[in-house]
């Protein structure tokens, strides 16, 4: 109870500070809307309104305060008029039409769980290798960081250009961007979880006459198992941000990142604001998944209560 407590406080006081930032963010485009409409504006001229900050226009015209709340097209959209374009975007619209929200998150879903399955794969094998391999670890695991310090928002264009040109259309690209940036955690998870087992554990195996494959199977994997999903949830938070990233240089057409292109090009800020929250109510439902999994799995294998 106290934990949904805090929540909701926390929640109520970044709700209350979203409203209050959307007046100096608003104001100045509702003084010139009413100012066209014949209201009476403090100071009147253009001149001195660009001289005055915007928590000064707001105090001296308070009555405009309410409608920094209501624009139709605001530099910061209100939190109920985020709601509103949500709830029109997935309840109100059918699934299959290009307005909805659940069809642009279901095409953005596709390609992250595409990525994701593409990069976990990747970067557990590329963890056992560097871990059963010295030369692996020496030589793999440098650039596999280095492989990070390139910003994904240039190389994700590259990718999509030489794709395109050798004919990869469509999902392919996005996926590839994904599994980019969720194959790098899984990697360094699961190279910690399977050196994990400490010397006592391994001397052990070693007096039962056990195989490598042995070790790994009945001693390293299971050992590795809280950290593999922890890294997994990073992962896959990691690849849906690459199938986003990976729409924007195609202009796509449907997907979040789609929402987000079309928004920018048209001032819709609020549409903006909705993908937004799309993005981050999706990964959140991921990584809740994950989470399900991770308890169910350790469960089972006596590895939590």
């Amino acid at each position: 109870m106290k934990q949904i407590v805090a929540v909701l406080t926390v929640l109520a006081a970044i709700v209350i500070v979203w409203y209050a930032a959307c007046i100096p963010m608003n104001i100045k485009g509702v003084l010139t809307e009413q100012e066209r409409a014949g209201a009476e504006v403090q100071p009147p001229s253009a001149k001195d309104r660009r001289d005055m900050d915007e928590i000064g226009l707001a105090l001296n015209n308070a009555f405009a305060i309410p409608a920094t709340w209501e624009q139709e097209r605001p530099r910061l959209p209100a939190p109920h008029q985020v709601a509103i374009e949500m709830w029109e975007t997935t309840v109100q619209k059918k699934i299959t039409s290009k307005r909805s929200l659940i069809y642009h998150g279901w095409v953005t879903l596709s390609a992250t769980m595409l990525g994701f399955v593409i990069g976990t794969g990747l970067g557990i094998l590329l963890a056992v290798g560097i871990v059963h391999s010295r030369v692996m670890d020496l030589s793999v695991m440098p650039w596999a960081i280095v492989s990070q310090t390139i910003p994904i928002i240039a190389l994700a264009p590259m990718i999509i250009v030489v794709l395109y040109s050798v004919g990869v259309q469509g999902i392919i690209p996005k996926a590839i961007i994904s599994a980019y940036l969720s194959f790098f955690p899984v990697v360094v998870g699961m190279v910690k979880g399977l050196r994990s087992p400490d010397a006592m554990q391994l001397d052990l195996l070693r007096t039962y006459n056990a195989s490598r494959s042995q070790g790994f199977w009945k001693l390293r994997l299971p050992a590795s198992m809280p950290y593999l999903f922890t890294s997994l949830k990073i992962g896959v938070a990691a690849s849906l941000v690459g199938a986003i990233v990976g729409e924007l240089p195609t202009g796509a057409v449907a997907g979040l990142g789609a929402r987000l292109l079309a928004g920018s090009y048209y001032g819709q800020t609020v549409q903006i604001w909705s993908a937004l929250f799309a993005a981050a109510i999706l990964a959140a439902c991921l990584v809740g998944l994950l989470g399900l999994i991770e308890r169910t799995v350790l469960k089972r294998m006596g590895m939590a209560q």
